[in-house]
């Protein structure tokens, strides 16, 4: 352990000698996309939406072809981001109650959820501002009722709600006054960021900017929408929500590069969970938000930092966003609180192409809770019923293992020959089926996992018709 924190501290000196030479910090700013799918961008291979400013981006960054979110929907998946712990930690482990769907078709009584995070859990925003940093966030907080209190100096538009009544003004939101009818919440949004950072310019600081768009209500800006309108009423929307969100993350590189900012600010896009299913096919993956399977929790990410990140790099390392917390920490140059349990590794020496990152380390997720369906069979899900119902996921090197609580189902899948997770291959491969299984229940015993047993006596008895 001496021997591995050594070796982060070296190479965070190494580069960073140009910014020691300068006496400065580099500036954090972290774009978090809401429900936003991993085959929703330009630069993971989409041809159906319009993103030139992210590709622009991530052609000057590195981008993360195996990255996954925490969780498969917004809350835990933003609660484990921010603590740096899994959900299993925090107790969050969907938005409202674990017992969703009909009840008649819930064969367990779900683990109780909580729906923010424990003041006492030390957010990113926290160690940041521990280091002398001025922090703010602009747009969904999600993770408690006010930001000011988990580590925020600036907060805009941030309570506990997870999406707008309305992404035109009025938006009746507290910590945002309204603008002029018919103000766009995006481009509003994106106008407050510009100004905190003019303000924070002379200092380091830590922007969280994480986009309502492009969760529903699906509202597309009129002048946008009008482009896709041969797609539908729905899906013009949501094709006109992303194209709006690139341009906004647009305004937003511009600013800094007026400001003089650029060279020193690392820049973190990604998404809170995949895209629905049903507004965006997010092939080869399958399913969408909601499920375990890997249009649920696959995501776009790039990083940019300047001088230390290789312009037009990609990693087809598996990362999480619980890797986000401690790879700021590492940026710049802070250790984490004391007592501080964090789940993820920093992605330094993945960023810089030199140190050591662990090799075939398993990803894990735990959910022992219910989701319910968005669209039935054109959801993707293992049953048409819901979206997921209790279990624990794990991904090892190429496999990946799920195990549903109710019935004990084991499904072994081989992702590089198989991405669409459709051939079980658990009675073919014993070996690794034990190898993955043994693994996940060690986890689940190290970080005190729950596993509903109950019965819920309201279950009317029928099989799972699993596709």
């Amino acid at each position: 352990m001496k021997s591995e924190v050594f070796l982060f501290i070296l190479i965070t000196i190494c580069l960073m000698g140009k910014l020691d030479a300068e006496q400065d910090r580099p500036n954090v700013i972290y774009l978090n996309a809401d429900d936003l799918g991993v085959m929703d961008v330009g630069f993971m291979g989409s041809k159906i939406y319009h993103t030139p400013n992210l590709d622009h981006l991530a052609s000057e960054g590195m981008i993360f072809t195996n990255a996954y979110a925490p969780a498969a929907n917004c809350a835990p998946s933003r609660a484990a981001c921010f603590s740096g712990q899994w959900a299993s930690r925090t107790g969050v482990y969907t938005v409202g109650k674990s017992e969703r769907g009909d009840a008649r078709d819930r064969m367990l009584i779900p683990t109780p959820n909580r729906l923010h995070l424990k003041d006492e859990v030390i957010t990113m925003a926290e160690e940041f501002k521990r280091a002398g940093y001025r922090t703010a966030q602009v747009g969904k907080w999600h993770l408690g009722k006010d930001p000011t209190t988990q580590g925020i100096d600036i907060n805009i538009a941030g309570n506990t709600t997870g999406s707008p009544s309305s992404y035109f003004s009025p938006y009746k939101k507290p910590n945002l006054k309204d603008g002029p009818k018919g103000e766009y919440l995006t481009d509003r949004l994106t106008g407050e960021a510009i100004q905190i950072l003019k303000k924070f310019k002379e200092d380091p600081f830590f922007l969280y900017f994480p986009f309502y768009s492009i969760h529903t209500p699906l509202q597309g800006r009129p002048d946008l929408k009008k482009k896709y309108a041969l797609r539908g009423n729905q899906l013009s929307d949501y094709a006109a929500m992303v194209e709006c969100l690139d341009e906004n993350i647009g305004r937003l590189l511009s600013v800094l590069d007026e400001l003089g900012l650029a060279e020193n600010t690392m820049i973190l896009f990604s998404s809170d969970n995949g895209g629905i299913r049903k507004l965006s096919n997010q092939d080869p993956w399958r399913a969408g938000k909601g499920s375990y399977y890997e249009g649920g929790i696959r995501v776009p990410l790039t990083i940019r930092w300047p001088g230390v990140v290789k312009a037009g790099s990609t990693c087809s390392v598996p990362v999480t966003g619980l890797d986000f917390y401690p790879t700021f920490l590492g940026v710049i140059g802070a250790s984490a609180s004391p007592g501080k349990v964090m789940d993820g590794n920093r992605l330094l020496p993945l960023l810089a192409q030199k140190g050591k990152f662990p090799k075939n380390r398993s990803l894990y997720w735990h959910f022992p809770i219910y989701l319910q369906n968005y669209a039935g069979e054109e959801d993707q899900s293992r049953d048409a019923k819901f979206r997921t119902r209790p279990g624990s996921v794990i991904r090892k090197g190429k496999w990946k293992l799920h195990e549903y609580f109710e019935d004990g189902a084991l499904l072994l899948f081989d992702l590089e020959k198989d991405p669409g997770e459709t051939t079980n291959l658990a009675a073919a491969k014993p070996k690794k089926l034990a190898e993955l299984k043994k693994d996940l229940y060690a986890w689940r015993k190290r970080v005190n996992a729950p596993v509903p047993t109950k019965r819920n006596p309201r279950y009317v008895a029928s099989p799972i018709k699993t596709r």
